[in-house]
């Protein structure tokens, strides 16, 4: 009897204590704090592990603020583009600093969330207009964006109690893409930087990449002390933290073809378990295959191993491809997708109940533990 198993995710402890462990270095050499993103991860049950590295966190909600005071054990640096009078209280009992995007919200928020914790820290979004983001839906620099203050709108005097600027233009960059953005956050607001205490360089440093130039974003900041030797500079990454950590194991579990193209379907689904694989859209690598273009699942005779993956969501464009397998696939076969740690377990929806990948770690010594494993009562209780 063919033996079918739920899929996993499952994130690899010895690799999540390497990036650690150079994103502490980096942070010592650069003399900045750098700090975890829960937008990009936020699976609490490893909290302990990052607490022999880093200090802090950052939120973007009310519900990410708790987690860290709750689950973290520190207060959260909060950005959201549109605080409410009804989150505001929790939000700055459990927040350190806390940014606004825009001087309305300044002024409508900013007294009030200092008398509810006077030790905020309180800051302001800007926006440079210079971002190399290539992919719109990730770009927070297009025009027309929603975050953030230009330079024209800042009055010369910043309003009382604004110590900080956050600026966050990056998404997966390297070392170089920040240092020509820097010139930009410079040029438009280095005039209001002795009114300051720190600025927030945001996420998208992606210091743990193989390629990366750590030398470069070393020198970047220390020659940014010497000009600026009063400001706390603080980067929070997301993707860093858990990049090449961990995959996510499914199985297939059919083999469908129309129109000469081959299709296996699986025991997961983009949509709901790797939705950035559509929203990018990227093609995720998978273990032992070959990543092709789409196309060439339809032009691939009938006995090549080369197929599409299927989600087992009822979406129709729950889908990606193609790829090129060694051998045929069959029923049953596992299939293993590459470094699906980083925003997409925080991505994760239940759209259609479908059964949803459980947690695991591998610890050092190669034992597997279970973090969480899901249950209907985890769809049901959606709409209880």
């Amino acid at each position: 009897m063919l033996i079918m198993r739920k899929p996993y995710y499952i994130i690899d402890e010895k690799r999540l204590r390497d990036n650690l462990a150079l994103i502490s270095q980096v942070a010592h050499d650069a003399d900045v704090e750098i700090i975890l993103a829960f937008k990009a991860f936020a699976l609490w049950k490893t909290f302990p592990i990052f607490r022999s590295y880093i200090n802090a966190t950052t939120a973007s909600s009310l519900y990410e603020a708790r987690l860290a005071a709750e689950q973290f054990g520190t207060k959260a640096h909060t950005f959201s583009p549109a605080y409410n009078n009804y989150e505001l209280e929790q939000i700055a009992r459990c927040s350190s600093h806390i940014t606004f995007n825009s001087l309305s919200q300044y002024e409508r928020y900013a007294r009030q969330a200092y008398n509810y914790q006077p030790e905020l820290s309180i800051g302001l979004r800007v926006n440079p207009e210079y971002s190399e983001v290539g992919t719109a839906l990730y770009n927070p620099c297009a025009p027309g964006t929603r975050f953030g203050v230009t330079s024209d709108k800042l009055p010369r005097r910043l309003p009382p109690l604004i110590e900080g600027f956050h600026c966050h233009c990056h998404c997966e960059s390297g070392a170089d893409v920040f240092q020509r953005t820097l010139q930009h956050i410079e040029q438009r607001f280095a005039d209001w930087f002795p009114q300051l205490k720190w600025i927030n360089f945001g996420g998208g440093h992606l210091m743990t990449r193989d390629d990366y130039d750590i030398p470069l974003l070393v020198g970047l900041m220390k020659d940014f002390h010497r000009r600026y030797p009063w400001l706390h500079v603080i980067l929070e990454p997301g993707s860093a933290f858990a990049w090449q950590t961990g995959e996510l194991v499914a199985q297939v579990v059919d083999i469908v073809e129309d129109k000469n193209i081959k299709t296996a379907v699986l025991n997961v689904s983009f949509t709901c378990h790797m939705p950035d694989c559509l929203e990018m859209p990227y093609q995720p690598e998978v273990r032992g295959a070959e990543t092709l273009p789409l196309e060439a699942a339809s032009q691939a005779s009938p006995d090549t191993p080369i197929y599409r993956l299927g989600g087992n969501s009822c979406l129709s464009g729950d889908f990606m491809g193609s790829w090129r397998f060694p051998d045929k696939l069959n029923v049953g076969d596992e299939i293993i997708f590459e470094d699906m740690i980083h925003y997409t377990t925080v991505k994760t929806c239940m759209f259609n109940g479908i059964t949803h990948p459980d947690i695991m770690m591998r610890r050092l010594d190669g034992s597997i533990e279970t973090l969480r494993e899901f249950q209907y009562e985890d769809y049901r209780d959606r709409m209880d």
